[in-house]
């Protein structure tokens, strides 16, 4: 699959296994990983007259060393700048005594406009800031504007995390081996990559299995197995009734978004459930999704028995206060109903806030035994609410916030931007990373929500259905482009699921 991401102690674990297991051992690796860092600078700076390698004191320095080698026997003229000597008897040792060219010590570093850098400092396995001679060097790759390509990860920027320790050097070009890191995806890493190449160095797909990744890059081939398509006998009912609550009749639209969201994502039926003062307003507005009036939560399990919906939506534009948390507590209850199963509910904007004060008896409601599964979609302001020990702690990275928030709410965790982490209760977690800047736009959440419980009410197993959601409403939003509103994004999402439904045709026929 090759969208595993690993953490830098991921990374090691797999240079070692790889390792033990042979041909190739750690010069090997080495030597593989500097000929693919060389071949990139030669590739997209071909008339460069001189180039700078900086090279740190570990492994991300002895790749260095291979490519300024390399570089040297390509004619090109090489000047290389070390930290300190590698420690005598390391790869990285080794690597250094084969380049001939001589190191200059960092702290006298200097560069001209119109050279290349080659960022070997420290790579991914960075954890504090950087400083000295090494922010010196940022600071005049900067002001000299140099292109910089950097090796694994720019120094600067922390593998877990994608925070900018101290400084960091911005890439024209990252090279990474394997597999990427979250570094590369969180923000503000992902901005200092530049163009992000993966090279394969020699790890075999074998040896990242063993490592049994739990973090992944949200992509097509992570949950298009499970991605929904209707047989041939199917009706509507059968491809799922979606339920989402709307607001009073001065704040419907944002529920009439995710409902339409939901029908186009594929769900049979969608039912607009409207207070009585919202009614005409809806109706005015709707022709293919059903309304119903749902004024008490004796309203919505009528619904429930008669229509046995399988996922709500509740939140947008709904308000906050006692009538949302007992709609979502009742909603989470009607999973143990006889009468008709709910499989999912997603909790947006005003149905997370509402929950502020009281986030545990949400919590406690999503882990009784057979209550539908919990979809968290907050913003980083709605999930402090939810969250606010686990917002406040500066040690952790948004990856590990949000699989942390999804472990205590026994729920799937949608923590949205332009980085969106999707977390499940198991541990199971996925960046995203084709976030577009047109999504900043008011009601796209609302989209969002619908598209997931669309795809909750066709069957689709939780954590993939939010993973498809999040990378489907970002990439309709990217080809949609300038001038985006929440009101073109369903219609958007059209040729994006044609294209998903023609690739799951093509594996089935496989």
């Amino acid at each position: 699959m090759n969208n595993e991401i690993l953490s830098p102690a991921e990374m090691a674990e797999a240079d070692r296994l790889t390792i033990s297991a042979g041909p190739l051992d750690g010069i090997g690796l080495m030597r593989n990983a500097g000929a693919a860092v060389a071949a990139v600078v030669l590739a997209h700076f071909p008339a460069a007259r001189r180039v700078h390698v900086l090279c740190g004191p570990g492994n991300n320095g002895g790749d260095g060393y291979v490519v300024a080698r390399i570089l040297q026997d390509s004619a090109i003229d090489v000047l290389m700048w070390a930290s300190v000597s590698p420690k005598a008897g390391s790869d990285a040792a080794l690597a250094a005594s084969e380049c001939p060219v001589r190191p200059r010590p960092l702290s006298e570093f200097a560069a001209e406009t119109g050279a290349i850098l080659v960022d070997a400092l420290y790579g991914a396995g960075l954890s504090k800031p950087l400083s000295g001679d090494a922010a010196r060097a940022v600071e005049v790759a900067t002001e000299l504007n140099l292109p910089v390509v950097a090796v694994d990860l720019p120094s600067g920027v922390s593998g877990e995390s994608g925070q900018i320790l101290g400084q960091a050097f911005r890439a024209r070009f990252t090279v990474t081996f394997a597999r990427k890191k979250a570094g590369h995806l969180l923000l503000p890493g992902r901005e200092m990559c530049g163009e992000l190449v993966l090279a394969d160095i020699g790890i075999g797909d074998r040896i990242i299995a063993q490592l049994e990744p739990r973090t992944f890059e949200n992509t097509p081939p992570l949950w298009l197995e499970s991605f929904p398509m209707p047989a041939v006998d199917t009706h509507k009912y059968r491809r799922g009734h979606v339920g989402v609550f709307s607001g009073g009749p001065s704040a419907t639209g944002a529920a009439r978004l995710s409902a339409l969201a939901a029908a186009r994502s594929g769900a049979g039926a969608v039912t607009v459930l409207s207070p009585a003062n919202g009614l005409q307003v809806n109706a005015a507005h709707l022709t293919s999704i059903i309304l119903r009036k749902a004024d008490t939560i004796a309203d919505v399990q009528e619904f429930i028995g008669d229509r046995r919906p399988s996922a709500f939506v509740l939140g947008p534009g709904f308000g906050v206060g006692e009538k949302t948390r007992d709609f979502a507590l009742g909603v989470l209850a009607a999973g143990q109903r006889p009468d008709g199963r709910v499989d999912g509910l997603v909790l947006d904007a005003d149905g997370i806030t509402a929950f502020r004060d009281t986030p545990n008896v949400l919590f406690e409601a999503a882990r009784r035994p057979n209550a539908p599964v919990l979809v968290l979609t907050p913003h980083e302001g709605e999930f402090a609410r939810l969250f606010p020990d686990i917002a406040g702690d500066k040690n952790l990275s948004k990856l590990a916030k949000a699989r942390t928030a999804a472990e205590r709410a026994g729920a799937i965790v949608v923590y949205k931007g332009a980085d969106t982490v999707i977390a499940a209760a198991d541990g199971r977690a996925a960046i995203n990373g084709n976030g577009a800047p047109w999504l900043a736009t008011a009601g796209s959440g609302d989209v969002l929500s619908g598209i997931i419980a669309g795809f909750l009410a066709q069957g689709m197993p939780a954590f993939e259905a939010a993973c498809a959601a999040v990378w489907i409403h970002a990439e309709a939003g990217s080809r949609f482009g300038p001038g985006l509103i929440a009101e073109d994004l369903p219609l958007a999402l059209v040729p994006v699921l044609r294209e998903l439904v023609e690739n799951r045709h093509g594996m089935t026929a496989e």
